[in-house]
């Protein structure tokens, strides 16, 4: 069993699973996934205007043109998506479960508690953000009248895994704090708010909040680094450096994770 539980394989066909039976809980309520989608695009509009209102009046901010903004929001749109359709959902319900005490049914269950916890819940309507960023950022390379090189191309995406990695690696953080704080619903919105900070470029940040976007919440991985990328502009230490942090962020995440873990234990027993 051991063995299973650890194969790759076995992790997969666990997630066929649960991403079938979310679907279908979700499915249930079909107009309620239209009226997300529906919000979906609104909060992307809406998104899009304090961006309009600043370049109206100028060409370029900190180095940035129009349609190279519109990239980093396409990266940040991504990011939401994921953020808001799998991360967040799933991952509340691990405060319910320590609360209740009933993370027992999950810790029995022949598969990485981890991995079950992580994706237990995922939202379709989050989709219409993904085809929405997609779109966009087809628009703003259009607008530059750029092809990314298959180089280019596979430089972004590999960030963008990267950038996952850290968005994931952050929330099973704060989570883990939920088996010592038990309420850390606030810390969780918290760090929504902060991530929205993403939809700007880096290089607007000044001083402190330089270093703290740059290497404590590293937002200039999660967008600014994909989009230099696709624009052929980023530099090959930042990207290794950029790679070397995620790699960071989702072991000391783990360590986190199995750290909580023995503690719910050892309270539970």
């Amino acid at each position: 069993m051991a063995s299973a539980r650890a194969s790759p394989g076995h992790g997969l066909r666990v997630l066929r699973a649960l991403a079938r039976t979310s679907l279908a809980l979700t499915l249930q309520y079909r107009l309620e996934v239209l009226g997300e989608g529906l919000l979906s695009m609104l909060w992307l509009a809406t998104a899009l205007v304090p961006v309009w209102v600043v370049f109206g009046k100028r060409g370029a901010v900190e180095g940035w043109s129009y349609p190279e903004m519109l990239l980093v929001i396409a990266w940040f749109t991504l990011l939401k998506a994921f953020l808001e359709g799998t991360i967040n959902p799933s991952l509340l319900a691990v405060i319910a479960h320590v609360r209740q005490g009933t993370l027992d049914f999950v810790l029995l269950k022949p598969a990485d508690a981890q991995l079950l916890v992580s994706f237990s819940k995922v939202e379709p309507s989050k989709l219409v953000d993904v085809f929405s960023a997609f779109a966009l950022a087809g628009f703003a390379l259009h607008r530059l009248h750029r092809v990314p090189s298959p180089l280019d191309l596979a430089a972004a995406l590999l960030l963008f895994l990267a950038a996952l990695a850290v968005l994931y690696s952050i929330a099973i953080i704060v989570i883990s704090i939920a088996f010592v704080a038990v309420r850390v619903d606030n810390l969780i919105f918290l760090f929504g708010s902060i991530f929205d900070l993403a939809r700007w470029p880096s290089t607007i940040f000044r001083g402190t909040l330089a270093v703290i976007f740059t290497y404590v919440l590293p937002l200039a991985l999660m967008t600014t680094y994909p989009a230099l990328a696709l624009l052929g502009r980023l530099r090959l230490p930042t990207a290794l450096g950029a790679l070397a942090g995620a790699l960071v962020f989702t072991l000391v995440s783990r360590a986190a994770w199995m750290a909580s873990l023995r503690r719910y234990t050892s309270a539970s027993s």
